[in-house]
């Protein structure tokens, strides 16, 4: 398999960490972004990664995405399993790189990572990460999947649902709908709770779109 689609989403996905994760440890420590201005840089951060990588390598930028379009049969087996490595690597690299620029506020806020709210269980919380992941994966097929898409504002599309998402779920659960967005967070603060949660949920989240949008509204011939 040629390099440039894996290097594409090792850097796609790094800047979604570092800018996302970095806009979490900006609000924590000063409360200057609030949580419109998180969801904002999320979704600006994704948005201007589809356009830069989408003709390289599809812009999955996400684990969830990626095992979405292998189940769909989207992408083959091998392909997929080095995508969803180099998304973590990206990750990975970002977390590191937070602790490493914001060392004191970064290990205040666990560099950035997702958490739930002191009143959200387990359940409630993979429930909500299934839905918002949901919606995001399920605008994915319908504006850049689907061949009848011809709408050059896919990457808008995409990234305004990552900002809507985090504006209503951003306060229970942090909004991750993506492995990677939790999983750099984590590596990098040594924080594994509630790895389930953000794991199981966008997931499950991402299958039901796709399966639903392919089985269902794709059209057939």
């Amino acid at each position: 398999m040629e390099y440039k689609p894996l290097v594409a989403e090792v850097i796609a996905t790094f800047s979604l960490v570092f800018i996302g994760a970095g806009a979490v440890l900006v609000n924590s420590a000063n409360g200057a972004l609030g949580l419109l201005g998180v969801a904002l840089a999320h979704g600006l951060v994704l948005m201007s990664m589809i356009y830069a990588t989408g003709h390289i390598s599809g812009a999955h930028v996400n684990p969830a995405v990626t095992i979405a379009m292998f189940a769909t049969k989207q992408i083959k087996a091998q392909k997929a399993v080095l995508y969803i490595i180099a998304q973590l690597l990206g990750a990975g690299i970002a977390g590191f790189l937070l602790l490493a620029a914001f060392p004191s506020i970064a290990m205040a806020s666990n560099v950035g990572l997702t958490s739930l709210a002191t009143d959200v269980g387990m359940i409630q919380g993979t429930l909500i990460e299934a839905i918002l992941t949901f919606f995001l994966v399920f605008t994915i097929f319908g504006v850049a999947v689907d061949k009848r898409a011809s709408t050059p504002l896919f990457g808008l599309a995409i990234g305004l649902v990552l900002t809507f998402d985090i504006l209503i779920g951003g306060t229970f659960t942090g909004a991750a709908m993506n492995p990677a967005r939790w999983f750099g967070p984590a590596l990098a603060s040594g924080y594994w709770a509630e790895s389930i949660v953000y794991l199981a949920g966008p997931i499950i989240g991402a299958l039901v779109a796709a399966l639903l949008y392919t089985h269902v509204l794709m059209d057939k011939n």
